[in-house]
């Protein structure tokens, strides 16, 4: 007896999900500005009208990719930090997963975009202004509990050090992105390490 297989139809959440997923590609693609409905719908094999059945405001689903690929990006770090004790190998590994791997990187290059469209946009500005403060917190945490355990002897308050490191991330960040001869991932990382030693008084060797 034959088996017929019927395939399921994914739910409307799933689809969703999809969208995001399929309206993010376009967005590195096409550049925030530049992204049209029938972009996303290629990217999700879909038709225009399948995507605003689940999408009517294709700006409504532009913010959520935008959401989505900087939560990604931010959980990405945490979890890199999970299970690292040490506050200067927490620190240097910090600093490393803040930057793209490399030109194409592509969660860095969303947000690239993000933060090109943040001055225009009050939505995505909000957006970026949040990772921006989430960031500098992760930073803050680990100074303080390496300046209470005697490990950094700080040169200016925690949270001014933690604000220049995000700032460092994000121009080489965009430095790597933007494919500058001299600055890759490693170059990079070597010029943030070199200032948080500064800020740090402490080697950071690991």
């Amino acid at each position: 007896m034959k088996v017929v297989r019927v395939a399921q139809r994914k739910s409307r959440s799933d689809r969703r999900i999809d969208l995001i997923e399929a309206a993010r590609r376009a967005i590195i693609r096409h550049g925030i500005d530049g992204v049209q409905l029938s972009h996303v719908a290629e990217e999700a094999g879909l038709t225009s009208g399948a995507v605003l059945y689940h999408y009517p405001d294709l700006s409504e689903l532009l913010v959520e990719a935008q959401h989505a690929g900087m939560e990604r990006f931010y959980e990405q770090r945490l979890r890199r930090l999970a299970t690292i004790t040490d506050p200067v190998e927490k620190l240097v590994v910090t600093i490393r997963s803040g930057l793209p791997t490399g030109p194409l990187d592509p969660d860095v290059r969303l947000l690239n975009e993000l933060g090109g469209a943040a001055g225009r946009n009050r939505v995505y500005g909000v957006l970026l202004t949040s990772l921006y403060d989430r960031q500098v917190s992760m930073y803050q945490s680990i100074l303080d509990t390496g300046a209470a355990l005697g490990v950094f002897t700080l040169s200016a308050d925690s949270v001014t050090v933690s604000r220049n490191l995000v700032a460092l991330e994000d121009a080489y960040g965009y430095r790597i992105t933007a494919r500058h001869p001299l600055i890759g991932p490693d170059e990079a990382a070597d010029l943030i390490l070199s200032y948080a030693r500064t800020a740090t008084g402490n080697d950071l060797a690991c």
